[in-house]
């Protein structure tokens, strides 16, 4: 099969093909749309699809996910193994709810065994979209390219006032030493704003995480009980607090 990314993103092409592109984009849109319209609200956790199970990051990961799966929010990845698979685990370990939206890779990457429900995307940019969507805070894990895509797509997000100042919490101080040291330096040559650091908590605690984001979503964000799904269209939901982040 073709890969029309690397095809639509080659340049120019005749407007039937554009079209055609842009067609299959929708489809993958809905798609999302259905399988997660019911599922939040989320906290997203971000993080490297290549650390193991005997590693300090998957048990600190699977650890954090359960305290916040506690406080009564789903916890959502990107589905596959590795930092994505602790996450669910965590939330799962704590009888809380689990969702990915998993990437359809030419080594194709299946779903953890920790999911209560997903949904395959073909397109890297409809799936950053919908682990966003959902979401009212943000886990920034120990990860590679990747993930720091997410990051700071995520933040820029904040900072343009596009989504909502929902917390980014970044956990592993060492390991991410360098990236904050860099953002500090980009606030230094004021490519950003000294606010902008105010935008996330870097922190190696699971208790200040949980804490942070408790105070900066549940209030905040006045989380309600959720309207209830219409099984005649198909639609699925776990049954807990929710509300837009439209504010209606």
């Amino acid at each position: 099969m073709p890969n029309t990314e690397i095809q639509f993103l080659e340049g120019p092409r005749s407007r039937w093909q554009e079209f055609s592109f842009t067609l299959k984009v929708f489809f993958e849109f809905i798609k999302g749309f259905r399988a997660l319209h019911f599922v939040g609200p989320c906290i997203t956790v971000f993080g490297s699809a290549r650390f193991g199970e005997d590693s300090k990051d998957y048990q600190k990961t699977r650890e954090l996910s359960g305290e916040l799966a506690k406080l009564g929010f789903t916890i959502m990845t990107g589905g596959g193994p590795g930092i994505m698979e602790a996450a669910n685990r965590g939330a799962k370990d704590v009888g809380g709810r689990s969702v990915g939206c998993n990437i359809r890779l030419p080594m194709e990457q299946h779903h953890n065994p920790y999911l209560d429900k997903w949904v395959t995307i073909r397109y890297f940019f409809v799936r950053k979209t919908l682990l966003i969507k959902y979401s009212y805070a943000f886990v920034i894990m120990p990860g590679g390219f990747g993930t720091l895509d997410e990051f700071f797509e995520t933040i820029t997000l904040i900072q343009t006032h596009k989504i909502f100042d929902f917390p980014i919490v970044i956990f592993d101080t060492t390991y991410h030493k360098e990236i904050l040291e860099h953002i500090e330096l980009m606030k230094n040559y004021g490519a950003i704003a000294p606010d902008d650091l105010k935008l996330y908590l870097a922190t190696d605690s699971i208790e200040e995480a949980t804490a942070y984001i408790r105070d900066n979503t549940i209030a905040k964000f006045n989380l309600q009980p959720e309207k209830k799904a219409n099984s005649w269209l198909g639609e699925w939901k776990f049954g807990q607090m929710a509300k837009r982040k439209s504010g209606e």
